[in-house]
């Protein structure tokens, strides 16, 4: 049993909770809870440690590893490593399998959601809960301002960044993707003039969303098929770019039928 915070394993995990830098330079990242953990399994990310709080979980679960990737530690420590309120006493080391535009894989009438310079983890996770909610096929994560393998990512989205098709790119990739699968992309933008809910969003569709702060760029704004809006009424002129995918989001599936 690992019963000391200064432990080299430990201060590794710290580190990987801590810094982009670690994550990409050992290819790995952190999932807590039995949840999170079994969907990164099932989505054939491979768990290389498992921490035990026999404390906190008497009887973890058993997500087919060797004895030698499984180490119990004690409550000091679990509480070093762990970073969600409700705790159940198991954290992984995960090694991320990475999506590429050219892995994935569209139903016969795609709806895809492409995010531009998403800048908080919380956000980005919260998108990918309504991806997984709406079952798009999947997310575009464009010239990102944060890491898409955040412990916060895993957390916020509570393990549907393992559920989701979710690839990293450039707008520019994206776009070329989008438009050799004939996916129409319709840019949310505060300055257009077509509402979403008047648009037909029932074919082919990419729902291409920016910043909070800034919006999207001009880039997507002058080569997005087409631009709509969400009316406002208030003092207020932007919605959480995460409320505002998922009316986007699910006013598309309601054109189709929730199908």
């Amino acid at each position: 049993m690992i019963v000391s915070p200064q432990n080299p394993k430990i201060k590794n995990v710290v580190r990987l909770l801590e810094k982009a830098s670690e994550r990409r330079g050992q290819n790995l990242t952190v999932a807590e809870g039995e949840r999170e953990i079994g969907l990164a399994v099932r989505a054939g990310w491979a768990v290389q440690a498992l921490f035990v709080c026999r404390e906190v979980s008497p009887q973890p679960a058993d997500f087919g590893l060797s004895a030698d990737a499984v180490w119990e530690v004690n409550q000091v420590v679990f509480d070093k490593i762990a970073y969600r309120e409700n705790r159940d006493g198991l954290v992984a080391l995960v090694t991320p399998k990475k999506v590429q535009l050219s892995d994935i894989r569209l139903s016969r009438n795609p709806l895809v959601i492409v995010l531009e310079s998403v800048e908080k983890p919380g956000n980005l996770g919260a998108v990918l809960r309504t991806a997984d909610a709406a079952r798009v096929d999947a997310v575009l994560v464009c010239d990102p301002q944060t890491d898409l393998y955040n412990p916060n990512v895993i957390r916020s989205s509570v393990g549907c960044l393992f559920t989701t098709q979710t690839a990293v790119c450039t707008s520019e990739a994206a776009l070329r993707w989008l438009r050799q699968h004939g996916i129409r992309t319709y840019a949310a933008a505060l300055t257009a003039k077509q509402l979403y809910h008047e648009t037909d969003l029932s074919g082919r569709a990419a729902l291409v969303m920016g910043t909070e702060a800034t919006g999207l760029s001009s880039h997507w704004l002058q080569v997005a098929d087409a631009q709509i809006k969400i009316p406002m009424r208030g003092e207020i002129d932007s919605l959480n770019v995460s409320t505002s995918t998922a009316i986007l989001v699910f006013e598309a599936m309601r054109q189709r039928g929730f199908v």
